[in-house]
């Protein structure tokens, strides 16, 4: 079968319209690539680096032979692994963690030098025709769940309005006054931290986002203030704070990684639990995503009236579709695909 003769992304949804079916979203790369193939991808990522001075990931990108950050954290894991199990020297092992944590900062470099430099930046008829494929899942009691580290899905959300796209942050009063009255009371509130709004929250970042940050007490969103987001961003990573962003290998690391963030196990625990039926764009369900597919089947394996009953898989290439015909057997839900080049997210169609 060829991706010309799957359904289309229209059909997809008025079937599950007619069946009444809560839907949720699952954003992949794909999701940022649709916008930008030259900007949001692996490859990109991997340019900047070899353009870089860094002779060091330089030489880490050609031995390894991959375009892949993961792959080369995965190997550099390894390696350290190895070394410690032969009584490398100790200066050895050192060496390579560091190099490791050192290509992480690098991927979030990267990720900050190519994105637009600001929302403004995004055409408004792509921005309208997003905020319109987000809405018909949040205003329809279903969640919009993302891999992607990037900005893009939040930028499009500051810039429209949409009724129930709560991402679980919100303002904290800091200084509430009591029973007492002081004259000329200024309240003071906190910046936007994660967890008070956190039952009405519809968009998960499962991986964590540029903007997300646990500063070790709360989890708080970077946000515009007049200022362009990104600068805010690179001003916390000078004074050593870091994004939520889990870069780790394979989907073992990145599971261990989630739990360990209790922002990111609210946000795989809530992917687990989803009923009705889920909708993937841009998720290519790839060998580092089974920890995705294990959240999946534990959401199918919820007693029925609850549980998820399917997943409809969105598909790029004849490659892509063999590709997902392989690994199906591994959800435990129904497994349908469509055309994902139909879905229309970014106006791309004329």
């Amino acid at each position: 079968m060829s991706v010309n003769n799957l359904p289309t992304y229209q059909y997809t949804i008025k079937e599950l319209t007619r069946k009444k079916r809560i839907k949720h979203l699952l954003l992949g790369n794909g999701f940022s690539m649709a916008y930008d193939s030259k900007i949001f991808s692996y490859n990109a990522l991997s340019t900047f680096i070899d353009n870089s001075d860094d002779l060091l990931l330089k030489q880490l990108f050609k031995s390894i032979n991959t375009k892949n950050f993961e792959v080369i954290m995965q190997q550099l894991d390894l390696f350290a692994n190895v070394a410690k199990v032969f009584n490398a020297e100790k200066t050895l092992i050192d060496n390579i963690q560091q190099t490791s944590v050192h290509l992480k900062d690098s991927l979030i470099d990267a990720i900050q030098v190519m994105h637009p430099e600001h929302v403004f930046k995004l055409p408004e008829e792509k921005s309208i025709a997003c905020c319109s494929f987000l809405n018909d899942y949040l205003s329809n009691d279903g969640n919009v769940f993302t891999s992607n580290y990037d900005l893009l899905l939040y930028w499009v959300l500051m810039r429209n309005t949409l009724k129930n796209a709560g991402d679980g942050f919100g303002r904290e009063l800091e200084n509430p006054l009591g029973d007492d009255f002081v004259p000329n009371y200024e309240p003071d509130y906190s910046e936007l931290r994660w967890g008070k709004n956190k039952e009405s929250q519809k968009v998960f970042y499962l991986h964590g986002a540029l903007h997300l940050f646990d500063t070790g007490i709360d989890i708080v969103k970077e946000e515009y203030n007049g200022d362009l987001l990104l600068n805010n961003i690179k001003a916390r990573m000078q004074n050593k704070e870091y994004p939520i962003f889990v870069t780790a290998g394979n989907a073992n690391e990145k599971l261990t990684h989630i739990m360990h963030n209790r922002y990111l196990t609210f946000c795989y625990e809530k992917l687990s639990a989803i009923t009705g039926s889920l909708i993937t764009f841009g998720f290519n369900f790839g060998d580092n995503d089974t920890h995705i597919i294990d959240a999946i089947n534990k959401a199918a394996q919820q007693p029925v009236s609850d549980s998820l009953r399917s997943v409809y898989i969105g598909v790029y290439s004849d490659g892509d579709l063999e590709h997902i015909e392989r690994i199906e057997k591994k959800i435990k839900c129904r497994v349908r695909k469509y055309n994902a080049k139909t879905a229309n997210v970014w106006n791309e169609i004329s």
